[in-house]
């Protein structure tokens, strides 16, 4: 970066009244960090960085902590933490402290932490010396200094399978303090979590659109009983983690190709892979041989972290737009999504992908056999024209059971994430057990994760986060937000009208029908 460029924005950035000091000093870390060279590629990476094929997400030009960090929370508060200067909690108070205290200690690609453990399991130990109101007060003053320290959408809490007091206690506190941090999954295993647990949960998206409903067997099958669900809905193995994440666009992917499907699975789409590839050895080789994050971090030193637990992950977003894409090169007209033919081409472009990047090395990825896990990428607020992941784009959603046929079959190839937003009107909130059995259906026919919007609340899910439509009108009018991340969501509203999505009706069990 040439010095004058980049001290007239470092001024610029001190100057700004839009935003708060943190995440000032955020931002001049981030100029700072993108005055050295990146990590060296091809000339043929460089370029595709440079046009759009290949995007780096804006990790920086050199990467000095792991993008998403699991730490073992359990081992932690069961042997203290010499680092943090705490014993082992005793109760529930010392409990709630410890984990206030490490989670600001626990670094990652946004500055805050992703990942919060699994908070049911970690403190129901502790809560069954306590009474229901002690249980709430201390649980409710938990969650409002996580949204207070940690201001930002992609800090990510895990309930359930099984039912527990502190579970149904931070659902009741969702339901009450309406907040976006921390954002929120829950665990759904079809013989463990109880249909009254389930249904809570979706009186709690009625309130504030959390929690997302993963399928347990689907990941335990692929990440073993040890896992977390991160920042948007990213699965990774507790104690572990992603050095990075990268994603291959494959809306110019198709762009570049020009033989059709045949042509496209066979040579485009591996050369782009392999692109993709090279660029994420390259940043997982600085963080862990330059920077050597893991040589000097007191996670790892206290065994909450391991670095042959972590791997990392080959996104894909734009899947709609390739499809389309292959499908006019053919001379056809056909619509991923509406047109069976279409959205059969997505699957096979989905399971090539996965083919792809199961077959090409990477350094340092022993947590899932040396090899990236493949993503379905979210999107981000810059992204125009695109679609998000393996989505179908936004607005242009078919009826219930067609769209959930229509993407469920590519998520089994998504061990460390993928999702797909249903919106539903106010019909749901009139039948929440319809609702229970949409979810219980969804992911009994094979979705990893379903998560639902609901048409008339505060809140609009971007992609795996929230933000509160009463915040980005504050935004508008004086251009500042608490939450960093209401700034990218106000971008997803205005490029990808990601409030636009087309709203179901859900009347009743029976009018479910396919969605089983």
């Amino acid at each position: 970066m040439e010095m004058d460029v980049f001290q007239a924005r470092a001024r610029e950035l001190v100057d700004t009244p839009a935003l708060t000091y943190r995440q000032r000093v955020q931002e001049l870390a981030g100029l700072a960090e993108e005055s050295l060279d990146p990590p060296a590629v091809s000339a043929a990476v460089a370029d595709a960085l440079t046009t759009g094929l290949v995007c780096d997400l804006a990790e920086g030009h050199a990467p000095y902590r792991p993008r998403y960090l699991l730490p073992d929370y359990a081992r932690a508060l069961r042997q203290g933490s010499e680092y943090l200067g705490l014993a082992a909690p005793t109760d529930l108070y010392e409990a709630v402290a410890f984990l206030l205290s490490m989670y600001s200690q626990v670094p990652s690609i946004t500055g805050y932490p992703v990942y919060l453990g699994d908070v049911d399991s970690l403190l129901e130990p502790y809560a069954a010396d306590v009474d229901d109101e002690t249980l709430y007060r201390l649980l409710k003053l938990m969650w409002v200094t996580i949204d207070r320290s940690l201001p930002d959408a992609f800090t990510h809490a895990n309930l359930g399978p099984d039912d527990s007091r502190v579970g149904r206690t931070v659902l009741r506190l969702e339901q009450e303090l309406l907040q976006t941090v921390p954002n929120l999954t829950l665990k759904v295993d079809a013989e463990r979590t109880p249909d009254s647990l389930v249904l809570e949960a979706v009186r709690t998206v009625f309130a504030c659109g959390k929690p997302h409903f993963v399928n347990h067997a689907m990941m335990t099958a692929d990440l073993g009983t040890e896992y977390g669900v991160v920042s948007c809905y990213n699965s990774l193995r507790i104690g572990g983690g992603s050095h990075t994440l990268n994603r291959l666009n494959l809306a110019e992917s198709a762009r570049r190709s020009s033989g059709g499907v045949d042509a496209y699975l066979s040579t485009t789409l591996p050369e782009h892979v392999a692109l993709t590839a090279e660029l994420m050895a390259a940043r997982i080789t600085s963080l862990v041989e330059q920077s050597q994050f893991f040589g000097h971090s007191w996670l790892v030193d206290e065994g909450l972290t391991h670095l042959d637990r972590f791997s990392a992950m080959f996104g894909i977003y734009g899947l709609a737009e390739c499809v389309d894409a292959l499908v006019a090169q053919e001379g056809g007209t056909g619509r991923y999504g509406h047109d069976a033919d279409a959205t059969a081409i997505g699957w096979r472009v989905v399971e090539r992908a996965a083919e792809l990047v199961a077959a090409t090395p990477l350094p340092y990825c022993e947590g899932n056999g040396g090899r990236a896990f493949l993503h379905s990428q979210s999107g981000i607020d810059s992204d125009l024209g695109v679609t998000a992941g393996t989505r179908i784009p936004i607005g242009d959603e078919p009826p219930l059971h067609e769209h959930l046929a229509a993407v469920t079959p590519n998520h089994r190839w998504f061990a460390s994430g993928v999702s797909d937003i249903l919106s539903f009107d106010e019909t749901a909130r009139r039948n929440p057990q319809a609702c229970v059995d949409v979810v219980r259906g969804a992911l009994a026919g094979g979705m990893r994760d379903v998560t639902f919007n609901l048409e008339s609340n505060d809140f609009i899910r971007i992609t795996g986060y929230l933000v509160r439509k009463s915040d980005l009108a504050k935004l508008e009018a004086d251009g500042v937000a608490r939450h960093g991340s209401d700034v990218l969501g106000a971008g997803s509203v205005a490029n990808s009208h990601v409030d636009s999505r087309a709203p179901k009706r859900v009347i009743s069990s029976e009018s479910l029908g396919a969605a089983r």
